[in-house]
Formats: structure tokens, sequence, C-alpha cells
């Protein structure tokens, strides 16, 4: 797989040798972990997908994280993208609207020793005020038609927010850094919901 990322066009060290060490079969239903490093997503529950390892690689390549920072992760599904960021950087807060899943995280993440990364269940668009600001926020899932203004409002100065924007499931994929917003890839995620 890592390999495979390479040639892709992924080439963050750090990022890959982060998809090399996270085991993705772990994160997945027993029933498709046969299928967890195909280029595909999976469904995790609660309608509910693991995202593809090209897109949590390219994501997480795209925020540009530093090895001191804390990221904010919206939309933990299964830990997976949490798992990977956390290799990446010194603390993950991240947030899950659906409590089983939160849940299953929360265990999953901690069983696996991924100690630097928090759990929290609730709104994620709403952020983690009472942890801000971050250098790097990720949301996993779509937003309506504009970065959401709570988490923009979260980052440092220098901050990134990388974050799908679109409508339904079918978006771009969107680099805020310094006031400018850039396109980075056309993409398709769960919805953004929110309160």
């Amino acid at each position: 797989m890592v390999r495979r990322l390479h040639a892709e066009g992924i080439t963050d060290r750090r990022v890959l040798d982060a998809m090399g060490e996270v085991p993705r079969e772990r994160f997945v239903p027993e029933a498709v972990a046969a299928d967890a490093y195909l280029d595909v997503p999976l469904s995790i529950g609660a309608g509910q997908t693991i995202s593809t390892p090209w897109i949590v690689a390219f994501s997480t390549g795209s925020l540009g994280v530093g090895p001191e920072d804390t990221a904010l992760e919206v939309g933990t599904g299964s830990g997976y993208g949490a798992a990977v960021l956390s290799r990446c950087c010194r603390a993950v807060v991240t947030i899950e609207r659906h409590p089983e899943l939160a849940e299953g995280a929360r265990t999953r993440l901690a069983e696996l020793g991924y100690d630097n990364v928090e759990v929290r269940t609730g709104d994620g668009s709403l952020g983690a005020p009472d942890r801000a600001l971050f250098p790097a926020i990720l949301v996993t899932a779509m937003a309506a038609e504009e970065l959401p203004s709570a988490l923009a409002e979260q980052l440092t100065p220098s901050g990134t927010l990388v974050c799908p924007v679109g409508t339904g499931s079918a978006g771009t994929l969107l680099r805020y850094h310094g006031g400018r917003t850039e396109e980075l890839a056309d993409v398709a995620f769960v919805p953004l919901t929110t309160d």
C-alpha cells in the first residue's frame, strides 16, 4: 500500500511511515478486513465509511502538521485517520457525533496504544474551543457549500484547515491557510451533519 501511495504522489515521508505503521485492518469490521488495504472506502456502520488510504494520506499530508503540533480531527469514524495523524504530530483531538462509533474508536485506539489521541462525542462542526487554537484541523465529512466558520476561528494565525466542501457527498477538498483557500482535489465524502 505504501509503495502504491508513493507512486500516486504521496511524498511526505512521515505520512508514508504512519500509513505503513497503522494496522488498517484493525479499524474496519472483521467481515471486510481482507479488503482493508484496497484503495476503496469501506462501511464501518452507522451509515459511515472509512476513507480510502489515498485520501487519508493526501489529507494528512496537506495539513503540513509538525511533530510538536496538536491537531483537531472532525469525524473520527473508526479512528483510523486519527491514528495516522497521531504519528505525525504531538496530539490529536478527534470528534465523532455517533456515540457507538466514538466508543469503538476510543476502545480500539487505547488497545493499540495510540495514547496521544483524545476521542470526543459531539457536533464536530463546533470544534473544540476549550483546546483551541489549533495549527491543524482536518475534516473528514463533506461540509455544505462553505468551510465551517467555527473551525476556521479555531485556527492559529498560521494554521491550516483541510475540509471537503460540496453538495451531498460530492465536492472539492479545500485547504484554508493564511486567509487563502486552495482547491486540492475532487472528492466524495459522507455529509457533515450538525445539530
